[in-house]
């Protein structure tokens, strides 16, 4: 039997990255000398927001690495989350450390800013740490929202890169600065964060699937109609028990089609994987989406991961109710297959604009037969007045609801709409499992 994965709890990852800031700031208090004068108390300031935004670009380096006991433990739409809000602090810090800095200098040598902006520049390693702080603007401003909807995701992906260059740049820059170059110790374990962070940043997301797709062989064997713009893909490799996926997961795929290669999609799994085959079930909602329709068997294809923490093992009841919107069903509906229960202890609530709509119907009925479980369509356009996922009309479905672990999984405003509802209906917030993740 496999060894279980090991998971990292929400929480103990925030205490260690929480503990990992108070002893950069325990370095920075140890070296800092309390003064009176100005230049000083820039300069002091200057260096613990420069500490800290080292340790706050390692940090958010480290929640994109696709660490599987992370990944598994957190879930991908929580690190996506706090990597966004995380990297909005580390950009201010930079910064702030760079005005703080220009500051100190200006008043210990008594010019303008302006000037002492000129002198510094002068600097290799002053010059270094402007670049790599500019790199990180320059990803800052293209993953604002306001602009991230009109940039492609290519290049969206290919200016998030520079992300790695200004951590180098940067990790050059505090080598040399007076926090870490008087410092032995405090340079060697810096050293080592940064060596560790890095190892596995190149073993998580080059390595790993680079060896996967070696091993797997994983190709296209079918493109299937499951609907009107819905279709679900067929892959067959060797070996695919070794990737340990469970239901409610999913990879990143990347079709080796002329039209596809540039694009990893994040896509769940649409039923277990069995017989080596893996299946994913895919709703046309842009230029990549559309392309895979036309995708042929054959066609080879790099699976990364699995991702997501949308699992069983965050079940905390005996009855379990299962809540989709659209194409949301797909990880459910492996769930609804696979999720331990009794008769009655599984129920499946699938909204949809109509029964048209309805995608994996008769797999899902078939289902519902052999398990003894409930399976109910709520249909209905969006601005229909009756909304049958309000809390009356979900207690009025599943009477006990209040004593359910909820599994929730559809487009983003259904889904907050929904564990809104769930919580006036009495389902405490933390029975409410639901990931949301884009790319």
């Amino acid at each position: 039997m496999p060894a279980p994965l090991l998971r990292t709890s929400p929480r103990a990852l925030l205490t260690g990255l929480a503990t990992g800031a108070v002893l950069v700031t325990t370095l920075w208090l140890v070296q800092a000398e309390p003064s009176g004068r100005l230049d000083v108390l820039f300069a002091t300031l200057a260096h613990l927001s420069g500490l800290l935004a080292g340790y706050g670009i390692l940090a958010m380096l480290l929640l994109m690495a696709r660490v599987p006991a992370v990944e598994h433990g957190v879930g991908a739409d929580r690190l996506a989350r706090w990597h966004a809000l995380g990297g909005r602090y580390v950009l201010t810090l930079c910064c702030a450390h760079a005005v703080l800095a220009l500051c100190g200098y200006a008043a210990h040598t008594g010019t303008d800013v302006i000037g002492a902006a000129v002198d510094l520049m002068g600097y290799p390693g002053l010059a270094t740490a402007a670049a790599g702080t500019a790199l990180l603007v320059a990803v800052g401003v293209t993953s604002a929202r306001a602009l991230r909807r009109r940039v492609r995701h290519e290049t969206w992906r290919a200016t998030h890169l520079l992300t790695y260059v200004a951590a180098a740049l940067a990790f050059a820059h505090q080598l040399s600065g007076p926090d870490l170059a008087g410092g032995p110790l405090a340079a060697w374990l810096w050293t080592l964060l940064h060596t560790t962070v890095g190892t596995l940043l190149i073993w998580y997301r080059l390595v790993v699937p680079v060896r996967q797709a070696l091993r797997h062989g994983l190709r296209v064997v079918e493109v299937r109609v499951e609907g009107p713009g819905v279709v679900s893909v067929v892959m067959q490799g060797l070996g695919l028990d070794a990737l340990r996926a469970e239901p409610g997961q999913f990879f990143r795929w990347r079709f080796l089609d002329r039209r596809l290669w540039r694009t990893s999609l994040p896509f769940s799994l649409s039923a277990p994987v069995r017989d080596d085959t893996l299946r994913i079930t895919v709703k046309a909602c842009g230029d990549h989406t559309r392309r895979i329709r036309r995708l042929r068997p054959g066609v080879r294809v790099l699976a990364t991961g699995p991702f997501g923490a949308l699992t069983a093992h965050r079940r905390t009841r005996r009855k379990v109710l299962l809540l989709a919107g659209g194409v949301g069903i797909t990880p459910l509906r492996a769930l609804f297959e696979t999720l331990p229960g009794d008769p009655g202890d599984l129920t499946l609530l699938y909204r949809a604009g109509s029964a048209a709509q309805l995608v994996l119907r008769e797999e899902l009925e078939a289902i519902a037969d052999a398990r003894g479980a409930a399976l109910h369509y709520l249909l209905g356009p969006s601005d229909d007045p009756f909304d049958p996922l309000a809390p009356r009309a979900l207690r009025n479905l599943v009477p006990d609801l209040a004593e359910h672990d909820v599994y929730l999984c559809g487009p983003p405003g259904m889904s907050r709409a929904a564990a809104a509802a769930l919580e006036r209906a009495g389902v405490p917030a933390a029975r409410i499992h639901s990931e949301q993740f884009t790319f």
